[in-house]
């Protein structure tokens, strides 16, 4: 285990004993990409923030059943699906912004116009897909976890990570084509 390694898990230990130091360290190191998933899971800043603050409030509450089975981030980002979930289901909120990077980069009119078109039709098409896949596209691809970890977060096997995937991607090809 490296030093980054061993440092993380007495940070985790102590705040699992109560350490208000430690679970402010877990929290900073963690409320950006609760944000950054939540966001692309409900397209919504506020409502992004909202279940981050859930998550973490969670994150909290559930942390001495942390037992190091997986990468806390991961362990974590299950946790903030559950909210998004929950969060669907009582709002079923539009996803807004989900294509990465600073779209205001885009030289003149035109690219701004282009790069619109393609958040728009991007959005249109993922918003259309099952709930499920539609996860399982953000973790992989937005969150750049790997099928292991989409699979730990989705509590399901790889293959089938895999299967969803590959059923999303074709349809996301089939609708975008049109």
């Amino acid at each position: 285990m490296d030093d980054a390694a061993t440092d993380t898990a007495q940070i985790i230990r102590a705040a699992q004993r109560g350490s208000a130091w430690a679970r402010d360290r877990l929290l900073r190191d963690l409320q950006d990409v609760w944000y950054r998933f939540l966001l692309s899971q409900l397209g919504n800043a506020e409502a992004a923030r909202e279940g981050a603050q859930e998550t973490a409030l969670r994150f909290l509450r559930q942390l001495p059943q942390f037992r190091g089975e997986s990468r806390l981030q991961t362990w974590s980002i299950g946790i903030a699906l559950n909210v998004a979930r929950e969060m669907r289901r009582v709002a079923r909120p539009v996803i807004a912004e989900l294509l990465p990077g600073n779209q205001r980069e885009a030289v003149g009119p035109h690219e701004v116009a282009q790069a619109a078109e393609a958040r728009a039709a991007l959005h249109a098409v993922l918003d259309e897909l099952p709930e499920r896949q539609r996860e399982a596209v953000v973790l992989r691809f937005f969150e750049e976890m790997s099928v292991e970890q989409t699979a730990r977060i989705m509590n399901c096997a790889a293959g089938t990570v895999k299967a969803t995937v590959h059923q999303a991607l074709r349809a996301l090809r089939k609708k975008l084509s049109q």
